[in-house]
């Protein structure tokens, strides 16, 4: 069986390590990176709490003793789906199965202004990139005698009150309070504003009521101006509008409002469903194929718990990738497959030092506070793949509490100017 991955997230790299050594099954990995990429700290890069090597784990190590696993670094051209063929810029790969793994990026909703000012965070390279942006917007608030030009760059708004935003604000709220000060004495942080955007009528929409109330307190003890029912209009690079006609000046706009599948080229139109996701079937084939799937972010499942398809969120890709294997072992078998079922453990978020909340479906029950925290650092540090990734996180989030303080605020001009990372 000549098995094609196409994606190296939590999806692709779980399924390709359950089938690894397996005999009879061929495995080939392409992704536009030669790392795996551990997403959910990725607001702990942009903020300096974490340096870019301690989230990221090498595709190639995680294979060193394997026989039947490829690497290779490509970019993903388009599928061809009658040839069995998927055309990348580097060569051409021929497959039995396919799996279509290639997770989701930011969505802009076809506002190009924003795409081109504001700083999305869904990779390490653009987290690296909002880490400069950020810390060099104080270096130029330094130069600067002009009171409006010094609010613009003093003001940061972060878009979407998802777990996302509500992490990045939080973090950069406790930076104000701990870091910056100390390192721009000539500032006065009394006149830096964090402000939280929010479309829906409150943080965290997809959590309980509980987290959502919990969430928008800590903020607000944290000093976040939290806007709910706040739809962004339009940026400039020089000040947020919203739809009420609101103007917030601003250098710095992070966008975590929204993200759409990474759909290569070649998939039938027909099956592209809301949120640039494809259509699968109970068992992940893309819906009239036989031979090809889609798991994790890429995928849209109607489930009856789920009818809008899954969250789009590592455990679902990890879930998918685990029965996928099995199912794939049971193909070559000749034995029935499973569908797929999500269980849905629960959800989590952080707002900062000792604030967190968690959900739990199964019994329902919600934790707030330092022990929600606990209980946050400690699944995301068991995810993270590497014994001395693990180790460096945990050393780095160990001083950081001690000490108040991160030691990784750097700038790198090559990764400073976005234009140039994105070209």
């Amino acid at each position: 069986m000549k098995l094609l991955i196409l994606g190296g997230g939590f999806g692709g790299l779980r399924l390709a390590r359950l089938l690894n050594n397996k005999p009879g099954i061929d495995i080939t990995i392409i992704d536009r990176f030669n790392y795996h990429q551990f997403q959910p700290l990725f607001y702990q890069v942009a903020t300096a709490a974490l340096d870019a090597s301690n989230i990221s784990f090498p595709l190639r190590k995680a294979f060193h003793n394997s026989k039947n696993v490829r690497i290779r670094m490509a970019e993903i051209e388009r599928i061809d789906t009658v040839t069995k063929q998927v055309i990348t810029n580097e060569d051409s790969y021929s497959y039995d199965y396919l799996v279509i793994a290639t997770g989701a990026s930011t969505n802009f909703f076809g506002n190009k202004n924003l795409e081109q000012h504001a700083f999305p965070m869904k990779s390490t390279v653009e987290a690296l990139q909002l880490r400069h942006k950020l810390i060099q917007n104080f270096e130029d608030a330094l130069h600067t005698n002009d009171a409006t030009e010094l609010q613009r760059l003093m003001n940061i708004v972060v878009v979407g009150g998802g777990p996302t935003g509500v992490e990045l604000s939080g973090a950069i709220a406790e930076m104000k309070k701990y870091v910056l000060p100390k390192d721009y004495p000539e500032l006065d942080f009394s006149k830096m504003n964090i402000y939280l955007l929010e479309a829906a009528g409150k943080t965290l929409a997809a959590m309980s009521e509980q987290s959502s109330n919990n969430s928008l307190t800590y903020l607000q003890r944290l000093g976040v101006t939290v806007k709910i029912n706040a739809l962004l209009q339009d940026y400039d690079g020089e000040n947020v509008t919203l739809k009420d006609g609101t103007l917030i000046p601003s250098k710095l706009v992070i966008w975590a409002a929204g993200i759409k599948g990474n759909i290569p080229a070649g998939i039938d139109p027909s099956l592209v469903a809301r949120g640039n996701r494809i259509k699968v079937d109970a068992f992940n084939f893309v819906q009239g194929m036989n031979n090809v799937f889609a798991i994790g972010d890429i995928a849209y499942m109607e489930e009856e718990a789920f009818p809008n398809g899954h969250p789009q969120v590592a455990p679902v890709a990890i879930q998918q990738a685990t029965l996928l294997a099995k199912n794939l072992l049971h193909l070559r078998q000749g034995k029935i497959a499973q569908p797929f079922r999500y269980n849905d453990k629960g959800a989590m978020a952080t707002v900062g030092r000792n604030l967190a909340v968690v959900d739990v479906p199964k019994p329902k029950l919600h934790f707030g506070g330092f022990f929600a925290w606990l209980i946050w650092m400690g699944l995301h540090l068991m995810l993270i793949l590497g014994v001395k990734n693990r180790f460096f996180v945990f050393t780095n989030w160990l001083y950081n509490y001690v000490t108040y303080d991160q030691s990784l605020r750097l700038i790198f001009k090559e990764f400073y100017r976005k234009d140039e990372v994105n070209n």
